[in-house]
């Protein structure tokens, strides 16, 4: 971290989170922030549903919401980006206050609530995208939405021909009984409706599937079995989980959804398990409380063939993108590893 990344984190940090966050894509829109530039290795190199990663560490969905700042987040380090989520409607989102540092446990809280600009701005934003980097897009549905089946078939059509991917986020806790989705029949229903709109497209991309941690096996196993007969391309392990065990601090109660370091060990027992379940025949990406090398490398262990961060940069600044893909290919390395994706899944066993 340089010291101009170390000033301007202690600033936002005297901000309210939303603000903060705010000023940093203000920041990112205006040159200020130090960037990495692009990351790779013959180590790093990972080939994730047929696209082509310079590394496999991303960017989470929910930092660029309305896909802002494309093009700088592209040269900060990531292997990938996702942007969004997007819904079909503008919306504004729940009341504030809605995100919450918690600070001693180096995690977060939010309950946004999807709240966004609508498709059809982020569509033409991302219309003007740099043709660099993988980008890809989380699919939401309209808070009053009377067929959310429909929303994320929508938001698909609306901004496929701008993106490398999609992702079907059903996880969210924010959005009054969005997981409810997660349940097998209507899961499958779900996946279907968007497997069909995606491959009538002229240009046809993965799709990926989001879930929560706060998950049962024989939940699990169902989503996993769902997953591999619809034929989605991967699955991403995990969103933020309504859990609060062990939290510190004033906001700890506050409702919504808990992310960051207190998630690791939830987020990576439902991707090994995740990953026991599929066998190995769906790439699986690995979210929640990533905030080391050594962290990217035990999920990629335990079954995931990239990972996401988010929570971890409030805290450690957009240089950690670089700094953890830089890291893993040291440990790669130091495994005698010629490749990342050979560490793929070797511990998942340890982590059930």
């Amino acid at each position: 971290m340089t010291l101009i990344e170390r000033l301007g984190l202690a600033a936002l940090h005297r901000l309210d989170p939303e603000r903060a966050h705010a000023m940093s894509i203000l920041a990112l829109k205006t040159g200020l922030v130090p960037l990495g530039g692009k990351v790779t290795s013959a180590r790093l190199k990972t080939r994730l549903a047929g696209l082509d990663l310079a590394n496999p560490v991303g960017l989470a969905a929910g930092f660029d919401k309305n896909a802002e700042v494309v093009a700088p987040l592209v040269r900060a380090g990531f292997g990938f980006v996702e942007v969004g989520a997007a819904t079909p409607r503008p919306q504004p989102g729940n009341p504030k206050p809605r995100l919450f540092r918690l600070s001693q446990d180096r995690a977060a809280i939010n309950r946004f609530g999807f709240n966004n600009q609508g498709a059809a701005a982020i569509a033409a934003r991302l219309a003007n995208r740099p043709n660099a980097g993988i980008v890809g897009l989380n699919l939401g549905a309209n808070k009053d939405s009377t067929d959310r089946a429909a929303d994320y078939v929508s938001v698909l059509q609306t901004c496929a021909a701008h993106v490398d991917f999609v992702t079907v986020n059903v996880s969210s806790p924010n959005t009054e009984k969005l997981r409810d989705l997660q349940g097998a029949a209507a899961l499958a229903a779900l996946l279907d409706g968007v497997i069909t709109a995606r491959d009538a497209l002229p240009r046809p991309l993965p799709v990926f599937l989001k879930i929560a941690p706060d998950l049962g096996d024989g939940e699990i196993a169902d989503i996993a079995g769902v997953a591999l007969d619809t034929g989605i391309d991967a699955v991403i392990a995990t969103n933020t989980t309504t859990s609060r065990d062990g939290l510190h601090g004033p906001h700890r109660a506050e409702a919504g959804g808990l992310s960051g370091a207190p998630l690791f060990a939830r987020s990576t027992r439902v991707l090994a398990r995740l990953a026991v379940e599929t066998g190995g025949a769906l790439p699986l990406i690995g979210v929640g409380g990533i905030a080391s090398a050594e962290q990217a490398y035990a999920k990629i262990k335990a079954g995931a063939s990239a990972v996401q961060l988010y929570t971890a940069l409030i805290y450690q600044g957009l240089s950690l993108a670089g700094d953890i893909a830089r890291g893993l290919d040291r440990l790669v390395d130091r495994d005698g590893l010629a490749n990342v994706a050979e560490a793929v899944g070797v511990e998942k066993e340890r982590y059930l």
